[in-house]
C-alpha cells in the first residue's frame, strides 16, 4: 500500500500549493488579518496573550516590508519568519529530491 505522502500527484499539488501560499499573501494587503476576533484559545479561555498572539499580523507585515508595525504586533518575528522560511524552503526542495542543511 502506497502512503499518500509518496503520490507522485500528491507532491505535485503540495509543490504547487506551497509556492501558491507566499505569492498569495503578498498580494493581499497587509492590515488584510488586523481586523476580526482572535482564535487563539489562550485569548479566548483566560484573556491573556501567548507567546504566538499577533504573529499572523506580525508575519504579514514584515513579508510587506511594514517593519515597525510587525514588531508591534509580536517581537518574536524577528526569529520567526526566518525560520518560517528555512522551513518553507527546505520542503519546497524535499518535494525536488534535494536536501538543506541536514540537521534541519
Amino acid at each position: 500500500m502506497v502512503k499518500l505522502t509518496e503520490k507522485k500527484s500528491f507532491k505535485i499539488l503540495l509543490f504547487i500549493t506551497l509556492l501558491l501560499i507566499p505569492i498569495i499573501l503578498f498580494i493581499l494587503p497587509s492590515n488584510y488579518f488586523d481586523h476580526g476576533e482572535s482564535v487563539c484559545i489562550s485569548l479566548m479561555l483566560f484573556d491573556v496573550e501567548c507567546y504566538g498572539c499577533g504573529m499572523t499580523r506580525a508575519v504579514m507585515h514584515l513579508i510587506h516590508f511594514d517593519f515597525n508595525e510587525a514588531i508591534a504586533y509580536n517581537k518574536l518575528v524577528i526569529l520567526v519568519f526566518p525560520l518560517l522560511i528555512l522551513w518553507w524552503l527546505k520542503t519546497i526542495l524535499s518535494l525536488t529530491g534535494k536536501k538543506i542543511l541536514r540537521w534541519f
